[in-house]
């Protein structure tokens, strides 16, 4: 009789089968594992990429706010050069004003100076800084001394000119005179510049006649 030992078969297969099992939840864990570790992963990155989009956030918000105080420096910056501007053009404008206001002291000082022997003025007029100069003169070679002064003063700008000159008879035999009326322009840059020439003396005649 044949016996046949099916005990140690079905040990062989209960075996294999906890083998198996043991496999697969190997494998399961293993798995598990792995979708664990990605998901933290994942997370971490989720995470990661948030931090650093509000981190982004934050500098923009400081740029932002930054730039709004610039713009206020700025703003400050150009409201300070304008009021700058304006008051260096008031200065100015009141430096004009002043010079302005002594230049008809500076223009009869500059004429009295400039005035040769032998010569007397009958009218003085300004307009702005242009003078007109009327006088009377025993010869020509005064009128032409007269306006080489106020050249050479370096207050009237060259050349003085001369409007007209006539000769005029005494009266009761006395004797004859030029009338005379020169127009020279008043420059005020004078003041600042080197010291006044000494007036020129004896200047030769104008050649020619006197004018009518």
């Amino acid at each position: 009789m044949i016996r046949i030992n099916l005990l140690a078969s079905e040990r062989r297969a209960a075996k294999a089968a906890s083998k198996g099992l043991q496999t697969a939840q190997k494998l399961t864990v293993v798995g598990s594992l792995i979708l664990v570790l990605a998901a933290l992963g994942i997370g971490w990155r989720y995470w990661a990429l948030g931090q650093m989009v509000a981190t982004a956030d934050r500098q923009l918000a400081e740029a932002r706010r930054e730039e709004q105080r610039l713009a206020e420096i700025l703003k400050e910056v150009a409201q300070f050069e304008a009021r700058r501007a304006q008051l260096e053009q008031r200065a100015s404008l009141i430096d004009e004003l002043r010079r302005g206001q002594s230049a008809p002291v500076h223009i009869v000082d500059q004429i009295s100076r400039a005035l040769p022997d032998m010569m007397w003025l009958t009218g003085l007029k300004q307009q702005g800084y242009d003078v007109t100069i009327e006088g009377r003169c025993l010869s020509l070679t005064s009128l032409s001394d007269f306006i080489g002064n106020l050249e050479a003063s370096r207050y009237f700008k060259r050349p003085v000119e001369i409007l007209s000159s006539e000769v005029v008879t005494g009266q009761g035999g006395g004797p004859e005179t030029i009338r005379f009326s020169i127009r020279g322009s008043f420059q005020m840059s004078g003041i600042d510049q080197l010291p006044v020439a000494t007036p020129v003396k004896g200047r030769p005649a104008a050649k020619g006649g006197p004018r009518g």
